[in-house]
């Protein structure tokens, strides 16, 4: 496990109760022990896609992610294209937040993307200050470092375990707890 910082997977311990994160990943953006944190769920599918929430990008058909249940009426968006952004962050290798959102429209019209480069969250996970060091006291997480491949390439449903893979050792075996352990 790593102390958490910008890149950073948060992956819920597999008896966490909240039904926000139920067997959820985050990739954490920024984390400051004054300031607080945040960062977005990477597999819990929202039920309209892109072209659905913004008029101008009808007939794009991109998924579009809860990135957790703060501010759930704006859209945020991460992506490995920062030659294309000026004011875009480096949050890891390879994994860059926001920019132009007009520009990265264009972009995608345009095909000149990869739009599996590219994922959309509404909302975000957020932690006041000192909030997400008590949960990792807590063990409500356990922490690896996030990897371009997981945050983009792995399929929805394999996320959790995929993360939880990552960490090796006795981790590989909590891939196999039920969600409910009483019904087993």
């Amino acid at each position: 496990m790593i102390t958490p910082q910008p890149g950073t997977l948060l992956i819920a311990d597999p008896f966490l109760k909240d039904p926000n994160f139920l067997r959820t990943v985050v990739f954490l953006c920024r984390h400051n022990e004054q300031e607080g944190s945040f960062g977005f769920t990477l597999n819990r599918l929202y039920d309209l896609t892109l072209g659905e929430l913004i008029p101008e990008m009808e007939g794009y058909e991109l998924p579009v992610f809860i990135g957790g249940p703060v501010q759930m009426d704006a859209l945020h968006y991460i992506h490995q294209y920062p030659e294309y952004f000026d004011d875009c962050e480096k949050v890891e290798q390879n994994i860059y937040w926001g920019g132009d959102f007009e520009k990265m429209k264009s972009l995608i019209k345009d095909k000149v993307i990869d739009t599996g480069k590219i994922k959309f969250f509404i909302g975000y996970s957020g932690w006041s200050a000192g909030q997400l060091d008590m949960e990792l006291k807590e063990k409500s997480w356990l922490t690896v470092q996030a990897t371009a491949p997981i945050v983009f390439d792995t399929p929805l449903g394999d996320v959790w375990k995929a993360s939880l893979l990552k960490l090796g050792g006795k981790y590989e075996k909590l891939v196999h707890y039920p969600t409910d352990p009483q019904l087993n």
